[in-house]
């Protein structure tokens, strides 16, 4: 999972939302969700991998396929090996767009964050 964007000389991170009007929003744990979908091929794997509920983990599906034109996650249900889930192309592509703008905001930023963080006192490399 690469939400949290560390800095080339530390541990600070930068955190990413993109809100689209009032009624859909992209952002870190969303797509730390559908990373681990797609490395799990299973919300409920996903979900206990970021000690989540299910019920929580499939809303959140619930809410990113609803917002977008097509669905980011597919599952199945049940049978003799269980039920899964996968990212679609769409869900892939999403996903792929919102890390290229993190990584892109991070390097848009990194000289500000490196003054902010020169600027703090109680922190190694703070004054």
């Amino acid at each position: 999972m690469s939400d949290l964007m560390p800095s080339p000389e530390s541990d600070t991170r930068l955190r990413m939302r993109i809100l689209f009007g009032d009624s859909a929003m992209l952002g870190p744990g969303k797509a730390d969700l559908l990373e681990l979908i797609r490395d799990t091929g299973s919300i409920a794997a996903a979900g206990r991998a970021m000690s989540m509920s299910y019920k929580r983990a499939w809303s959140l599906v619930e809410e990113m396929n609803a917002a977008f034109r097509a669905p980011l996650v597919a599952r199945s249900r049940g049978g003799t090996k269980g039920g899964g889930a996968l990212l679609t192309e769409a869900g892939e592509t999403v996903l792929g767009h919102y890390r290229n703008a993190e990584a892109a905001a991070a390097r848009a930023a990194a000289e500000d964050i490196a003054a902010l963080r020169a600027m703090l006192s109680d922190i190694p490399g703070g004054k």
